[in-house]
């Protein structure tokens, strides 16, 4: 599962953009108990969801014209510039050039099936991961999981390991370095029934799936699907909040988090 010690192609960042941020403040706080800290006006109404004073997500308004709210998962890069021009030779495209703020780099991508993410260069991030009401795992569902697995694996060097998944079939992504089980933050599958535009979900562990589910309906949010358990994994649910943001939760099986 995911840590805050972040390595070559680690997830080390995620952050929301939202249409209305007081309201999304209002919606996450009900749900995850998350507070937030703006980052002042300098950084233009971009703020931080905090747990217990660690940051574990960003808010920002959405400033893009057509943009609509969603998570945006952002990975570790020794080079920014060097990943954009990869991104482009493996078919990708760059939605914002790569930047520069003091000791961070960063840059935003759609790979080839429309997927949007993001790269950082920093050696810090996320201040709390793999706990309850914070990132635990990051899915990308795409047409073609075969072709995407050879996109991200050209820009990261990513490992993949088949799991057994209820009809489907699922591939569990791990960095390039180090133990591959110990390394593993996420994976991929096929679209499914319903499902039309290739996207990176972000799953948050619970303490118990099914609050949070009756907890994202009573502040407006709408259940995308039911909880429901998965052998060896755990309890999920899938949920979008007010401005149909998608992201899921797990309650990880016991098992697993040994």
């Amino acid at each position: 599962m995911l840590g805050t010690e972040f390595r070559t192609g680690s997830p080390l960042w995620i952050d929301l953009g939202s249409p209305d941020t007081d309201a999304a403040v209002a919606f996450y706080g009900a749900v995850f108990g998350w507070r937030f800290s703006s980052g002042g006006p300098e950084a233009g109404g971009y703020g931080y969801f905090q747990k217990e004073g660690r940051t574990v997500a960003g808010l920002g308004q959405l400033t893009e014209e057509g943009a609509v709210s969603a998570w945006m998962t952002y990975f570790r890069t020794d080079d920014v510039q060097a990943t954009a021009r990869d991104v482009v030779s493996a078919g990708g495209t760059v939605r914002a050039e790569p930047m520069t703020m003091g000791e961070v780099s960063m840059a935003q991508f759609t790979d080839p099936q429309g997927a949007q993410f993001a790269v950082l260069q920093s050696e810090r991030g996320l201040e709390a991961a793999s706990e309850d009401n914070t990132l635990v795992w990051v899915e990308l569902h795409v047409g073609d999981p075969e072709a995407a697995i050879g996109f991200y694996r050209r820009l990261f060097g990513w490992r993949t390991e088949e799991m057994r998944a209820p009809g489907m079939a699922y591939q569990v992504l791990s960095i390039e370095d180090g133990d591959q089980r110990e390394g593993s933050f996420g994976g991929v599958a096929a679209l499914q029934a319903g499902q039309e535009d290739a996207r990176w979900v972000p799953y948050f562990a619970v303490a118990d799936a099914d609050a949070v589910v009756a907890a994202v309906q009573d502040s407006g949010g709408t259940v995308l699907m039911p909880a429901a358990n998965v052998p060896d994994v755990g309890r999920i649910a899938w949920l979008a909040d007010p401005a149909q943001a998608v992201f899921a939760v797990l309650k990880p099986d016991p098992r697993q988090a040994a």
